[in-house]
């Protein structure tokens, strides 16, 4: 079964105040988006989704990272992913395209990742949020790189569409001082490497 893509989309952030405060080096914020149809669509309650998972996520994980690669040169710092299902569908359906490595490797992969891809995923009209959570690649306790792309698209997702969606960072958030993970821990007189004290 073949993807069949309606429309892709980039955004690109460049933020250069924060809290009436200057960046001192910018940070860039890319999503790369895919209108695509509903492979379910119509079909009533389907069981096995693996088909479809497994022709669409390759060809979905490809077509993104290349758009997230082309504008960020291939330096990534924070990646994400996201996907919203329109009304016609579940929200399984826009997991399914997502949660799966045939999805997640290209981009993981392509970045030399080391942690997870921290995700979202919802149902919703034309115009729905969509909203990227973003983690640092290599390290999800660095808090600096936890934020989130915040879009929308006025004509999608169509009832019988999903939108896919991956992010990327430069930089953490801007202006981030709140410490990380690490710091937390050992004040509270936790070892890293054994979180719980025990």
């Amino acid at each position: 079964m073949t993807v069949e893509i309606r429309r892709t989309l980039t955004t690109v952030q460049h933020t250069f105040i924060e809290g009436g405060k200057t960046v001192k080096t910018p940070t860039l914020l890319v999503a790369a988006m895919a209108i695509i149809k509903n492979p379910w669509f119509g079909r009533g309650y389907v069981e096995d989704l693996r088909p479809e998972i497994r022709s669409h996520g390759p060809v979905l994980g490809k077509m993104l990272t290349d758009m997230i690669l082309k504008e960020t040169g291939g330096t990534v710092e924070g990646y994400g992913k996201a996907s919203i299902v329109g009304m016609g569908g579940e929200t399984e359906h826009a997991q399914a395209l997502t949660h799966t490595l045939w999805f997640g490797n290209a981009y993981r992969n392509a970045v030399d990742a080391k942690s997870y891809l921290v995700f979202a995923n919802t149902r919703g009209a034309a115009g729905t949020s969509l909203i990227i959570p973003l983690m640092h690649k290599d390290d999800g306790g660095l808090r600096s790189h936890y934020q989130t792309i915040h879009t929308s698209i006025p004509d999608a997702p169509a009832e019988d569409e999903v939108v896919v969606a991956l992010g990327a960072s430069i930089g953490g958030h801007p202006n981030h001082r709140i410490g990380n993970r690490y710091d937390d821990l050992k004040e509270m007189g936790h070892d890293a490497e054994n979180p719980a004290g025990v």
